[in-house]
C-alpha cells in the first residue's frame, strides 16, 4: 500500500484500500504498570485484576495483575491509525469479534497487524465509503493476545478542482 496516494497526515482513502491486504504497523508498545492503572482509574474499573498486585499473586491463577482488556483492544487500534485511517476516517461505526485470546501482562511488547476484510461505497454518502479492518494485537513471542474486526466511515479522494473560464 506504498504506492497509494496519501492523506497529508498519512490515512489512506477509502478507494486505495485493498481486500486481502494486510498492513503489519511499524509502532510497537510496551505496556506498563502505569498504563494499566492509569487506564483503569480514568474508566472508573475497580476491578483487582488489573490494579492490586496482592490479590493478583494470593487469589488468581496469574499471579500478577493482567492488562485491562479495554486497554489492550484501544492499543492496537490506535498503533494501525498512523498507516491506516489518520486523517481520512470521518468515524468508526462499530467492532466486533473482540478477542482476547491469551493475557497481557505489564512489561510485554506490543506489535499488531491489519486486514481489510470488506469495503463498500456508502450508500448515503457519494463522498465516503465503509472499510471493515481486521486487527490483531501479538506480544513479543509472537502470541496472539487480542482481536477484533472494526468498521469505519472512510472519505474517498477529494474531488479535483475545476477552473471556471
Amino acid at each position: 500500500m506504498a504506492d497509494v496516494k496519501r492523506h497529508k497526515r498519512g490515512g489512506i482513502y477509502f478507494e486505495d484500500f485493498h481486500v486481502g491486504a494486510v498492513i503489519e504497523h511499524g509502532l510497537t508498545r510496551t505496556v506498563t504498570q502505569m498504563d494499566n492503572m492509569l487506564f483503569s482509574n480514568m474508566t472508573l474499573n475497580p476491578q483487582p485484576l488489573h490494579i492490586d498486585a496482592h490479590f493478583c499473586a494470593t487469589e488468581t491463577e496469574w499471579g500478577k495483575p493482567l492488562m485491562n482488556s479495554l486497554f489492550t483492544l484501544g492499543l492496537m487500534i490506535g498503533i494501525s491509525v498512523n498507516d491506516t485511517t489518520v486523517g481520512t476516517t470521518i468515524g468508526n461505526l462499530g467492532m466486533t469479534d473482540v478477542t482476547f485470546p491469551a493475557p497481557l501482562f505489564e512489561g510485554d511488547t506490543i506489535n499488531c497487524t491489519t486486514e481489510i476484510v470488506a469495503k463498500r461505497e456508502s450508500r448515503s454518502r457519494p463522498d465516503a465509503g465503509i472499510v471493515e479492518f481486521h486487527h490483531k494485537a501479538y506480544k513479543q513471542d509472537g502470541t496472539l493476545v487480542a482481536q477484533c474486526r472494526r468498521q469505519a466511515f472512510m472519505r474517498k479522494h477529494p474531488a479535483p478542482a475545476t477552473v471556471a473560464v
